[in-house]
């Protein structure tokens, strides 16, 4: 079945854009212009995943994931925050609250829906499929294959470790030591510049020419998995 999902979001052509995004993943999706309709919207049928604005009319984002953890009934419930709040003090309080994830605008709808498809996979495994998506690219795990604009990618083990991490958490900078704990493992020990190396092997796999490069660098800080980039 595919996953249901509940856009709770006042900004009507937002709402459109996102469900018009993820119906064409395979999301059944339904939605709430204020946070009562939002909470009525849960009662009548459990989504299994929630995309809450901070900002809502009646009753905040932030009151609905307290009053969905409140309950025994919502308070397994995903929830991603989406709001223009980019302040770190106002990531804590969404997660204090109870949210999953954190988005904060303007993103890109191809992000929020690999941030929608990694919260499930933690939460609730049997409704996620085994597909990691990022714009065109996608990653079969069941199938151990990468595809993208469904030319197929010839990846080594390693950047195919490395791939999915970042698939899993796309738009996140994470530095060479971060990489190194999450693919390669605490206990081995490699040099920081290897990141690097495995970085460009799977950059010259995954981007042909004309394609965007999918894979930012930050100076002094490391890579991330981002549509928008200037490589």
């Amino acid at each position: 079945m595919k996953p249901y999902l509940l856009i709770v979001e006042d900004e009507a052509a937002l709402v459109e854009l996102l469900r018009y995004n993820f119906e064409k993943e395979g999301f059944r999706v339904t939605s709430a212009a204020d946070g009562e309709a939002a909470l009525v919207a849960v009662a009548e049928a459990k989504p299994d995943l929630v995309v809450l604005d901070w900002m809502l009319p009646h009753v905040s984002g932030l009151e609905v994931a307290r009053q969905l953890r409140r309950k025994s009934e919502t308070r397994d419930i995903p929830i991603i925050m989406l709001t223009a709040r980019g302040e770190e003090t106002d990531r804590i309080r969404g997660l204090e609250v109870g949210a999953d994830d954190y988005v904060a605008k303007p993103f890109s709808p191809s992000e929020l829906v690999a941030r929608v498809r990694a919260v499930l996979r933690r939460s609730k495994p049997s409704t996620a499929q085994d597909l990691l998506t990022f714009g065109d690219l996608v990653m079969d795990l069941s199938a151990h294959r990468v595809l993208r604009s469904g030319r197929p990618i010839h990846l080594g083990p390693t950047e195919f470790r490395l791939l999915r991490f970042l698939l899993e958490r796309p738009g996140r900078v994470y530095s060479r030591e971060q990489l190194l704990d999450a693919v390669w493992g605490r206990d081995i020990y490699v040099e920081p510049r290897t990141v690097d190396v495995h970085i460009r092997r799977l950059r010259k796999a995954i981007n042909s020419p004309g394609d965007s490069d999918l894979i930012r660098t930050v100076r002094s800080a490391g890579y991330a998995l981002d549509e928008n980039v200037d490589a």
